[in-house]
Formats: structure tokens, C-alpha cells, sequence
């Protein structure tokens, strides 16, 4: 399904001629300029390394192989899986969906890089399935619901864990069914993918405006795309500023001003108010 989405009866120069375009059309993204959304809550969390997800009363710290489950009102820590890193190998980011937590994973730094659905119950951690995805354009770093589909980020990287042939450029946000079978894909705009470099997309959730938060390795930003109304590149909107270096995010699911984010460094989940956007500048 993969070649059929991302090359079937198109030749390499095609696909190398559409990542030209892209970066030649968008113009970069700047540096966020704003002083740094306000924090408001600040959790330590030992397994704060890959990524956090929130379901509005617990936030679930991710780590390669482990995850934690902590109370918002006070950081308490109610709950906890660890898995082996021989069948867990790399767990990239969560969200959580109904009852479930949906996770998304990667075999990073191997290669031929493959990519899985790890689905655990929240409430227990007890580990329900996995879903072992078809050969895919990258690794997988995001897996989250929104309007009716699930919508994966496939990630690239300059330096390893990547494919002959691919960078940090091949990375793309593809939109799935509900057997997880890809429908449709997009390319990440040069302005964005610039601030990427040299890693990739670590992070991405749908805000309650309909737009889509990414965040990528390092930097302290929250990078705001939306679908284009025709092409295949996302279109870049706006920079904002954060306390956190990158990694995986998620929206609050009970406050939806509120975006949780990581410090891995100090192994903190860090909640950040992210001000409605300015209609008066469209």
C-alpha cells in the first residue's frame, strides 16, 4: 500500500521534483519570537522521555519501553507498565482514545525501519494488543485520533535510523482508516522541516481549532500547520514559543487551551497554555 501511496506510476525524479517544489514554494519558519507559553502545571515523571498523554485527570509519561500514569491535581503516581525492550523496542508517543491508550512505535534506530500500534487499556496499563503496520515510508512517532480517522507521522533522520535514500525531508503525516490503513499522505512544509533538522517530527495532536500542533527533537516550539485546500504539502501558520525541548505533545482532553509537553533532560511533564489563535491576522 505504501509504493502505491507514495510512488506507484511515479518514478524517483517525480518524488524528488515534489520535495523541490515544496521547499521552494514555503517560505521559512522563524524562531519564535513570543516569550514562551505560561506553564501550568509541572509534574515530575521518571519515565518523561519519549512523550506524555493526557486524558484530563491522569497524564501518562512515555518512555522507550515504560510508561507512567500520574494524577494532574497533585502528581501523584497511580499507575505503571514496563515492557522488555526485545518486543518494546522504542514507544515513540501515546494518546488516548475512549478507553485505551494508543502508542505509537518503532524498532528506531534499526533498519529496514518498521513501525507498530501498541494499544493499552488506560486505566489498568495492562498491555491489550499490538498492530504490526505494513513496510512503511519512515518510522512511526505519531498515532492520534481525530474528525473520525487516525492520523500517523512517519519520521525520517539525517544521521540513523533512516533508509538509504531518505532525510529528515521524507517525513510525512498520512491519514488512516479504522484498520489503520493508510488513505492519504502529506508532505511537512521546508519552513518547518528546516527547524527539524537534523531529526524529525516527535510529536503532533489536532487542536480544538482544528489545526494540527507538531513538535519536532530539539527545539523549544510548537510548530501550527493545517491541510492544504489543494497539493500535498501541509501549510505552515505559526511558531509558538515553549519551556520544553521537543519530543512528544498532547492536548489536555478535559482543558483544551492546556498542551502537555516533556522536559527529558529533568524528567518533568510540563502543561502549557497555548493561547487561541489570532483570527484578526487571517
Amino acid at each position: 500500500l505504501w509504493p502505491y501511496l507514495l510512488c506507484r506510476c511515479v518514478g524517483p525524479m517525480v518524488i524528488s521534483l515534489t520535495l523541490w517544489l515544496a521547499a521552494a514554494t514555503q517560505a521559512a519558519a522563524a524562531p519564535a519570537e513570543s516569550n514562551p507559553a505560561p506553564v501550568v502545571h509541572s509534574i515530575p515523571a521518571s519515565e518523561a522521555d519519549q512523550g506524555v498523554a493526557s486524558d484530563g485527570i491522569h497524564v501518562y509519561a512515555v518512555d522507550n519501553a515504560a510508561i507512567g500514569k500520574y494524577v494532574v491535581a497533585d502528581g501523584r503516581k497511580v499507575g505503571e507498565w514496563r515492557g522488555d525492550r526485545t518486543h518494546f523496542p522504542h514507544l515513540n508517543s501515546c494518546s488516548v482514545v475512549e478507553s485505551e491508550l494508543v502508542c505509537a512505535g518503532s524498532n528506531y534506530p534499526a533498519v529496514p525501519q518498521a513501525s507498530v500500534v501498541e494499544i493499552f487499556d488506560k486505566d489498568s496499563l495492562t498491555h491489550i494488543r499490538s498492530v504490526s503496520l505494513p513496510p512503511s515510508p519512515g518510522s512511526l512517532t505519531v498515532m492520534t485520533r481525530h474528525a473520525g480517522k487516525w492520523w500517523a507521522v512517519f519520521a525520517n533522520y539525517d544521521d540513523r535510523g533512516t533508509e538509504a535514500g531518505r532525510d529528515h525531508r521524507h517525513t510525512y503525516l498520512v491519514r488512516m482508516d479504522d484498520d489503520f490503513r493508510a488513505e492519504r499522505s502529506w508532505l511537512f512544509p521546508a519552513a518547518v522541516l528546516d527547524r527539524f533538522a537534523p531529526s524529525s517530527c516527535s510529536g503532533a495532536d489536532w487542536g480544538a481549532d482544528g489545526r494540527l500542533y507538531v513538535s519536532g527533537h530539539d527545539r523549544p516550539e510548537i510548530y501550527v500547520l493545517t491541510l492544504p485546500e489543494a497539493g500535498s504539502v501541509l501549510e505552515y501558520q505559526e511558531t509558538i514559543a515553549v519551556t520544553t525541548n521537543g519530543q512528544a505533545i498532547d492536548f489536555d482532553a478535559v482543558d483544551p487551551g492546556l498542551l502537555w509537553s516533556i522536559d527529558r533532560h529533568a524528567k518533568i511533564l510540563v502543561a502549557s497554555h497555548i493561547p487561541p489563535p489570532d483570527l484578526s491576522k487571517e
